[in-house]
């Protein structure tokens, strides 16, 4: 590789980019209404997440000055960079609400109302809607500067309002009172039905209903200045690098103080006044920099509860999800299996398969053993109710529980009690570790011999996220990726024999070295002149050294196709570095989750599809698991959905050193990949 500095795209900067991609499908006058309502809610949603997590981190930062910088940039530069482009996307997120979605939402005559909109009947409505429903949830909580500051909770709303006891004109002498009154939509619907007139249906939030009654709660007061109001706080448990003592203590521990964070972002209302504003700051001892500008309303990820009185015609078409004909023609799954390898793509063929293969498992006497990883389940697992019914019937079960999937830690917790108390052997977080591999065992005893069937996943054991998320299983009988699935779960039951795996790839075994050596492969059948190419499909690129040697790759003649829906360090179509690197992405119905790797291999293809992401953090602190295509048929399955998300010109955006998110032009005929891999599957079934 030349001397020429590297370059790379920030991976917060990078993030954000990505969460405007949402945000172009909530503008997208082709989206369906409500699914582009929804969208709206995951770009809220998004960057609520980053703040709590990424933001919270670059802030910790600060407070360290010997802390080695996790970014290129100074931290205090890189936080002025992300305030900058948050509030550019806010405002334009705020543009796309009103002269969007609310205009085309009166277009259908559903009419999102405030509380300066309201006819004398609605009014009636509104105030006895408050006196019966929602009054006794309501508790004022004073400001006094320097002696009363309230605790705010974490993501929660408030109104904070600005009360006189002096009805007449503003002087300097009037003396105001500070309130916040939190809305309570953890217990009342955020939305509210008004009763329908003439065909038209009125909604009203929650939070305009309260400032409707005010004058209730703040009986002797007139009400000056009204202003909606959320503080996010630090969400990191901070325990990643500890080796001591009990982890899952430590973590059902620190969850608690998770809620008690410190603030990483105090989302206010613009309107509000500045003298109001530097109050709230003082008051509630904020810092400049936890200050960020919004609108009137936050937490648009409530908008996934939006009322739609109109049901499926402002909605995408449903896409049943279609039946595996291999899968559905043989009830018993094992023999299936046991004939060749078969694989199933979600959301579009049925997760009901998969469901199946456990329930069968859980029940056939021939079945011995049942392991399974669990990183992010569902809140009613079909997959866990299976296991504890296995136990049950006397099979040995054992389930790796990663209790440090962030967000999901109470929830993987309270599953793994649940199997424990029914005696499954559970096996919990490793510290500095997580355990992401998407894997199954099980083990039948057939003619006197055991014989062993594994499933290997891109995405987790969640039948709920299976309807959303593009992922990709795998089952097969072939010994030798069983018995390396075998390796993998004697490791992760604390097993320290150090294993070696010729067909998996394993991060902390070999699953770097087998990338780094499929690359170098290309780079160097293309100085021999002969056709070098690779196809990457993933969420994230952010591992600086496999850009590196992605970069050498294009230097050599390698060309290089990537898919990536998020994150994206890696800077193509960069002259003398990056010029053979094509980078897509895709933000559609479906979140794409699925990851691929092939490699043309001088003709002699070879794909896997992994757990795993091109991170850091996947590469070198995860169990990981890629893993091999062999069967043909899967491999020619695989090669052309990956093509037809190439060929997207309708949902593919180009990444390129501008990051401007340019749709792909669309010449000659439209292809909207994840439609036509819908129909490419039911042409197969």
């Amino acid at each position: 590789m030349t001397k020429q500095e590297l370059k790379f795209f920030d991976r917060e900067l990078s993030w954000l980019s990505f969460n405007y991609r949402v945000l172009q499908e909530a503008k997208d006058p082709s989206v369906p209404l409500y699914e582009r309502i929804k969208f709206l809610a995951i770009w809220s949603s998004n960057l609520d997440e980053f703040f709590r997590v990424r933001v919270a981190s670059l802030r910790s930062l600060l407070n360290f000055s010997k802390t080695k910088k996790k970014s290129d940039i100074d931290p205090s530069t890189l936080l002025k960079q992300i305030h900058k482009e948050v509030e550019a996307q806010q405002e334009e997120f705020g543009g796309i609400f009103r002269e969007n979605i609310l205009k085309n939402l009166a277009e259908e005559n559903i009419y999102l109302i405030t509380e300066n909109d309201l006819d004398e009947q609605q009014k009636n409505f509104v105030s006895d809607y408050f006196d019966n429903t929602v009054i006794p949830h309501i508790q004022p909580l004073l400001l006094v500067k320097k002696k009363i500051i309230p605790f705010l909770q974490n993501q929660r709303l408030y109104l904070a309002v600005k009360l006189a006891t002096d009805s007449s004109a503003e002087s300097e002498r009037t003396r105001h009172t500070y309130s916040l009154v939190e809305i309570p939509d953890d217990r009342i619907s955020r939305f509210v039905m008004l009763p329908e007139k003439d065909e038209k249906f009125y909604i009203m939030f929650l939070d305009d209903i309260i400032r409707f009654n005010l004058n209730k709660i703040f009986q002797d007061f007139e009400v000056k200045e009204v202003g909606s109001v959320k503080l996010t706080r630090d969400a990191e448990l901070y325990i990643e690098d500890e080796f001591s003592g009990d982890l899952l203590q430590k973590i059902q521990k620190s969850l608690s103080k998770r809620k008690t964070g410190v603030p990483s972002r105090f989302l206010y209302d613009n309107s509000i006044s500045k003298d109001f504003k530097k109050f709230l700051r003082e008051a509630l001892n904020l810092s400049k920099e936890d200050m960020i500008p919004g609108g009137r309303y936050h937490n648009f990820n409530d908008f996934f509860g939006f009322p739609n009185p109109k049901k499926d015609s402002l909605q995408y078409s449903p896409m049943p999800p279609l039946k595996n004909k291999l899968f559905d023609r043989e009830p018993d799954k094992f023999k299936l299996i046991k004939e060749r390898d078969l694989s199933l793509v979600y959301p579009y063929e049925s997760y009901d398969h998969l469901i199946d293969f456990f329930e069968q498992a859980a029940k056939d006497p021939a079945v011995k053993s049942i392991k399974v990883t669990q990183y992010r389940v569902a809140s009613d697992s079909a997959i866990i109710k299976s296991l504890i019914e296995a136990k049950k019937n006397g099979k040995e079960v054992m389930v790796f529980v990663e209790v440090k999937a962030r967000f999901d830690e109470e929830q993987n917790i309270e599953w793994a009690k649940e199997m424990e108390n029914a005696g499954v052997k559970v096996y919990y977080s490793f510290p500095g570790l997580k355990v992401h591999a998407k894997i199954a065992l099980v083990t039948r005893v057939e003619n006197d011999s055991l014989n062993k069937y594994a499933y290997l996943a891109t995405g987790n054991f969640n039948e709920k996220t299976a309807k959303i998320y593009s992922d990709f299983g795998l089952f097969t009988s072939n010994p030798v990726i069983t018995n390396e699935v075998s390796k993998v779960f004697r490791f992760i039951s604390r097993n320290k024999i150090k294993h070696d795996f010729k067909h998996l790839l394993v991060a902390q075994f070999n699953i770097r070295r087998c990338f780094n050596s499929l690359i170098d492969n290309e780079i160097s059948n293309a100085k021999k002149g002969k056709d070098a190419r690779m196809i990457i499909k993933l969420n994230s690129l952010e591992d600086k050294k496999m850009i590196k040697k992605l970069y050498k790759a294009s230097q050599a003649g390698v060309q290089i196709d990537i898919i990536c829906r998020g994150i994206c360090c890696l800077i193509p179509g960069v002259k003398g570095l990056s010029e053979n690197i094509n980078v897509t992405s895709i933000v559609d119905r479906f979140l794409e989750h699925a990851r691929f790797y092939i490699f043309h291999n001088d003709g002699d293809e070879k794909i896997y599809a992994a757990s795993a992401d091109w991170m850091k953090r996947n590469l070198n602190r995860r169990i990981e698991v890629g893993f091999p295509i062999y069967d043909n048929e899967i491999k020619n399955k695989i090669k052309n959905i990956v093509e037809l998300q190439l060929k997207d010109n309708v949902k593919g955006r180009i990444i390129d050193a501008a990051d401007k998110n340019k749709y792909k032009q669309q010449t000659g005929e439209q292809i909207r990949s994840q439609y036509a891999i819908y129909d490419y599957l039911k042409s197969l079934n």
